[in-house]
């Protein structure tokens, strides 16, 4: 299991077609440069480069039509667009951003039912057009349920549409622009599309200070049609969650790119800089420093692979992927703030440079957690899962790593977003069974222990009520979850047992972490308090397994990349 590195990366898992999609973006980038990347970022400019270099190579059309609309290789291809998702995040946010709008413009209409728009959309990716989701509203943000978009009928299939969208990214070009509104008749919830270039269509303004366009946009008696509905009632409910089960997946990935590329910058900088007699890789809090966010930024790219799979391989009777692609979410994206901030405290003052990608991800990571609804929405959905993810466990047959070029037919096929809290899952211990390393065992100790709260110092009607309080019972419940996956993958990839235990080296000092944090609530009980204190363990020290990571997957990738000037 290793980082990223363009210049070495050759993508030999995939078929040839995909394989030259990733060098080629690869190479557009690097053909770029560091130094016009940078200064694109601080001149806020709108990368048309790169959406004709999408338009000449058929990327979009290639990656994000289903197979049945779209010709020889086309397909959504989950851990394809992993790749994708990772080296766009790796060469900066705003490209991967207009990327992802396009992804979750598109869930709409593969969902829907009109084949008509399907057809057209083909098309209109052939032609590189770009889509966008126009879901978020201004006075309501991501409350979908106080829409005030409204579809008046006129009557023959025809419809006027009155109403504004707020943060609605590609707005200003996008080919069509899925929008979620109310059927002002009767109330029925409605997807449609609209062009961006319509003169009905008011592009308000860009209301973020970036490459990216987020646009506010009013639809003033914008004429629709019976050709332009997606779907309507329950259907365009659902299709709006689901269209965000598959975009907020993406967001993980993005951060794992950046990581990497920040890493790497970081890494150069201090074990070529010489400060008081000693290169800044030799001290010892430096390499701490490196050594967490090295763990952390492989947990995280292990996890996002591992859930993948789950998505890949879900059905209606295996839901289990909405467990994991929230985490994928607002858990891998959490720990990419994290991970900067190790980095920061190595570049510290350098990190602030206009020249440096490191000032360019500082700034990007802190959006992540923040899309697609944030970490404190993902969390409380959940723990909806937590019940049965501990307590009431089935039988599943085991998920295999899933590259195979496939489409994903089922993300556009999820069915009715209800019914969560009856998910269930595969026993946990199976994972933390099938391996013996010490960090791993003293995290099982903390998960009995967790369990232990649950049910004998169970939450009371108020604390449940409380979401401050419920954040960090979340926070608990995640970490078991995370490494739960990380060790499945872990065993597929033959990842270094030196490594994964360090991994839980980190992820023991996070459960201890959050277990102070619960217990020193005001609401925390005495028997809450004293199960908390148990739940706080040090991790297993151990100077030679440190001392080997460090020579062997740390200082020997100094200088093993450095993007083109």
């Amino acid at each position: 299991m290793t980082l990223l590195n363009p210049k070495t990366e050759r993508y030999e898992h995939l078929d040839e077609k995909s394989r030259e999609i990733m060098l080629k973006t690869i190479d557009f980038f690097e053909k770029k440069g560091k130094t016009k990347l940078v200064d694109d970022f601080n001149a806020k400019e709108w990368y048309s480069d790169f959406l004709d270099f999408v338009k000449e190579n058929k990327i979009f059309y290639t990656l994000l039509t289903p197979s049945e609309y779209g010709e020889e290789g086309c397909r959504w291809d989950t851990r394809r667009n992993c790749d994708f998702n990772e080296i766009l995040g790796f060469y900066g946010l705003c490209y991967w951003y207009t990327w992802q709008v396009t992804i979750l413009g598109l869930g709409p209409i593969w969902m829907g039912n009109n084949e008509k728009v399907k057809k057209k959309t083909a098309q209109m990716l052939k032609e590189g057009g770009i889509f966008a989701f126009g879901l978020s509203e201004k006075a309501h943000g991501a409350d979908i349920y106080a829409s005030d978009m409204s579809l008046l009928p006129l009557g023959e299939g025809k419809y006027v549409a009155e109403g504004g969208k707020y943060y609605i990214g590609n707005a200003n070009k996008a080919s069509l622009v899925s929008v979620f509104g109310k059927n002002s008749e009767n109330d029925e919830y409605v997807f449609f599309t609209v062009d961006s270039q319509h003169p009905n269509y008011d592009l308000v303004k860009n209301v973020v200070s970036s490459q990216n366009y987020v646009a506010e946009f009013a639809l003033n008696s914008y004429p629709v049609t019976d050709d332009d509905i997606l779907t309507t009632g329950r259907e365009a409910w659902d299709s709006s969650l689901n269209t965000i089960n598959v975009g907020k997946y993406n967001l993980g990935w993005a951060s794992v790119g950046i990581c990497t590329h920040a890493f790497y910058e970081a890494l150069n900088h201090a074990s070529h800089r010489n400060l008081f007699g000693k290169f800044v890789t030799d001290f010892s809090h430096i390499r701490q420093l490196f050594m967490d966010a090295y763990c952390r930024l492989t947990a995280m790219k292990l996890f996002a692979l591992r859930a993948s799979d789950y998505m890949r391989s879900a059905s209606a009777e295996d839901r289990r992927y909405l467990l994991y692609n929230p985490m994928v979410k607002m858990k891998v994206t959490t720990q990419g703030e994290d991970v900067i901030n190790h980095l920061w405290d190595v570049m510290a003052a350098k990190g602030f440079e206009k020249d440096q990608y490191f000032s360019v991800a500082a700034v990007d990571i802190r959006g992540l957690p923040k899309l697609e609804g944030t970490v404190h929405v993902n969390m409380a959905l959940i723990i909806k899962f937590m019940p049965n993810y501990f307590f009431n466990p089935a039988e599943f047959p085991e998920i295999p790593a899933r590259d195979d070029a496939t489409n994903d037919g089922f993300l556009f096929n999820q069915g009715a977003t209800k019914g969560l809290g009856k998910i269930q899952f595969h026993d946990f211990n199976i994972a933390y069974n099938s391996v013996d390393l010490p960090n791993i065992n003293l995290f099982k100790e903390q998960i009995e222990v967790f369990k232990e709260f649950m049910t004998q110092a169970t939450p009371d009607a108020d604390q449940q009520q409380d979401i401050d309080f419920l954040l960090i019972v979340g926070e608990l419940f995640t970490l078991v979850a995370y490494g739960q996956l990380i060790i499945e993958n872990a065993g597929i990839k033959k990842l270094d047992n030196d490594i994964l235990d360090r991994i839980f080296d980190v992820i023991v000092r996070d459960f201890s972490k959050f277990s102070l944090q619960l217990y020193s609530k005001p609401s925390a009980t005495d028997k809450q308090m004293e199960i908390c204190m148990r739940m706080i363990k040090r991790p297993n020290i151990n100077p030679d397994q440190f001392n080997t990571i460090w020579e062997k997957y740390i200082i020997s990738q100094k200088d093993q990349y450095e993007m083109n000037p």
